[in-house]
């Protein structure tokens, strides 16, 4: 069973994220280590003993659909009671709509939790927390009063309705249109489909913000507008009216995450209302639209990071608990003749150090994302600029390395089962199946490398990466320095797999200076891993070095000089690989 690493993340956000520090310097008032600390351990307790136990019932029964109603699996809807009413939904929200206004990095740790516990549970009040922020930037007065505070204390849940039958990734292709009524209000028409908890039972109300185009939008995305599009419309006072013309047409049998229901919605059907049309009001601008949903997006990229982190950690605990326990042949250097318990045999000790260590440059890296994120808030003028350039930086690291991590561990963790792994009843497939959604949601991974060389490299002129692994060298080199016992060739390591990234940053920032683009494009997926494992492996060297965790020291080093290497290899891929890539292209163009 799932126990919540909260010594682990409470050491993570202090010892590598910067959170000490800025509690240190007063950042966020008069929050302290104390209150730090028994946030976590309570929330490590409700993860632990409240959701983790339904993860299995959620995972058979899952959600089901009959006449337009979801009903969510045994349990679910009184765990979410709970979780509300525990105040978990306004951790990180905003104080004007009723939140508790703490650091993201406290709710970006709650998040790791709840998903560990159950990531068909927690990836419902993901979307209601990003519909939160987006309401709270771009909304008017008139619909925050209507809307923030039921759903920030979680009494409402909201949805992000992006994608459509033709428009997955490409939101060019976006047709669902929206018809002024003459009255302030709109009139939405179209069906979204893959449409996260778009219907439920947790709440009496589903506020949804949908992508839709006026009629006189201009073509591509400059045209697109966001709507707040309730599933039951609120009168003057508050109460809930009539039934507004939206509904779910089906859900989806899924891979994994069974208990999330993944909806099509259909809108302006004429089901619902005396006339055909669903009921909208503008959130933002017209026709800026998909600035207002990037909002929600950018901080549902490191919600999901956080599932891979979240997986990635309760496949290593249920593969390590499975070793122990389980006995088979002997190991080196075990006496007597009994069976030794598979945690000694070298392959399996590898696989199972190789979970942690991923997991662990995974989680340093969305906790940095996060920590950048509280500092480009709580500063201004420069400072501001400076570290929400760094959030940007991180946000596709953050995303794609740790749900790829996730499924890389989750696939590590079957493996250490044996058989068993791949038969349900031991746990380990299902966290297999839910982890693979995570590298395609809420952006491909193959999106966020293309956001990263594309975007990201060209900040401040390449100064500010330049500058992040000027910083990353400095950890490493504090190592090399120490002379302390236990690092082996960590600091050796490191520091030549942040000269492989320095290369292959110079390599893309020159191909996209010459407008190479296919040759940068090439290179944008190998380079994400590259500089994640380089970022990452750096990240837990300062942790180790802190000293607030011996135990660190020899994961970075197994990390070092078993893993790292790998960014050898991706940077002849990112350097090298564009002509290959093309020649071997014209094998697929062939019948």
């Amino acid at each position: 069973m799932y126990r919540a690493p909260v010594e682990e993340i409470a050491f993570t956000l202090k010892h590598v994220a910067g959170l000490k520090q800025a509690l240190d310097a007063g950042r966020f008032g008069e929050l302290g280590e104390d209150l730090v600390d028994a946030i976590l351990v309570e929330a490590g307790r409700f993860a632990s003993d409240e959701v983790a136990p339904l993860n299995k019932a959620g995972d058979e029964t899952g959600a089901v659909l009959a006449d337009g109603a979801v009903t969510m699996p045994p349990g679910w809807r009184d765990l979410y009671r709970r979780w509300a009413e525990g105040g978990w939904n306004a951790l990180s929200a905003p104080e004007e709509g009723g939140g508790q206004g703490l650091p993201m990095m406290l709710g970006a740790a709650a998040l790791e939790m709840w998903n560990s516990g159950s990531m068909a549970f927690a990836i419902g009040p993901t979307l209601t927390m990003g519909a939160v922020e987006a309401i709270e930037k771009h909304a008017s007065p008139e619909l925050k009063a209507t809307y923030l505070e039921k759903l920030v204390s979680g009494e409402w849940m909201g949805t992000m309705n992006l994608t459509e039958p033709q428009a997955g990734s490409d939101l060019n292709a976006l047709r669902t249109r929206a018809e002024p009524a003459g009255d302030g209000t709109y009139r939405i028409f179209g069906q979204k489909i893959f449409i996260t908890y778009g219907e439920h039972d947790f709440t009496d109300n589903i506020v949804h913000l949908v992508l839709a185009r006026l009629p006189d939008a201009p073509p591509g995305t400059r045209g697109i507008s966001l709507f707040l599009v309730p599933k039951f419309l609120v009168d003057v006072d508050g109460s809930l009216g009539a039934r507004n013309d939206v509904f779910c047409a089906s859900i989806e049998h899924k891979l994994g995450i069974h208990a999330s229901p993944t909806c099509t919605m259909v809108y302006g059907d004429g089901r619902f209302g005396e006339a055909p049309g669903a009921v909208g009001w503008l959130v933002g601008e017209e026709n800026r639209g998909l600035a207002c949903m990037f909002t929600m997006m950018n901080n549902a990229r490191l919600a999901v990071g956080m599932q891979g982190v979240a997986v990635a950690e309760a496949a290593y605990q249920k593969a390590l608990a499975y070793a122990r326990e389980r006995r088979q042949g002997r190991a080196p250097g075990a006496a007597g003749p009994e069976m030794s318990p598979i945690v000694g045999h070298p392959d399996v000790r590898r696989n199972l150090l190789t979970m942690k260590a991923l997991t662990q440059a995974a989680r340093a890296i969305t906790y940095c994302c996060a920590h950048a994120t509280d500092m480009a808030r709580t500063g201004q003028g420069d400072e501001a600029r400076h570290w929400q350039e760094r959030a940007n930086l991180l946000t596709p690291l953050a995303k794609a390395f740790p749900t790829d991590v996730g499924v890389e561990v989750a696939s590590l963790g079957v493996q250490v089962h044996g058989g068993m792994g791949y038969v349900e009843e031991t746990g380990a497939a299902v966290l297999y199946r839910d982890a693979r959604i995570a590298p395609i949601y809420e952006g491909t991974n193959g999106i966020q490398a293309i956001d990263l060389v594309t975007r990201k490299l060209p900040q401040s002129g390449g100064e500010h990466v330049a500058g992040f692994i000027g910083e990353l060298r400095a950890d490493v080199e504090a190592v090399r320095a120490s002379n302390r016992d236990g690092f082996g060739a960590t600091a050796e390591r490191l520091s030549a797999a942040l000269d492989d990234l320095e290369r292959a940053t110079r390599f893309l920032q020159g191909a996209l200076a010459e407008g190479d683009q296919a040759t940068a494009l090439a290179g944008a997926t190998p380079y994400l891993r590259l500089f994640a494992l380089a970022a990452g492996g750096a990240m837990m060297a300062r942790g180790a070095l802190s000293g607030a965790d011996a135990r660190q020291t020899g994961l970075v080093r197994f990390f070092a000089e078993n893993l790292v290497d790998e960014t050898a290899a991706l940077c002849r891929r990112v350097v090298e690989g564009a002509d290959s890539l093309a020649a071997a292209g014209a094998l697929l163009e062939t019948a």
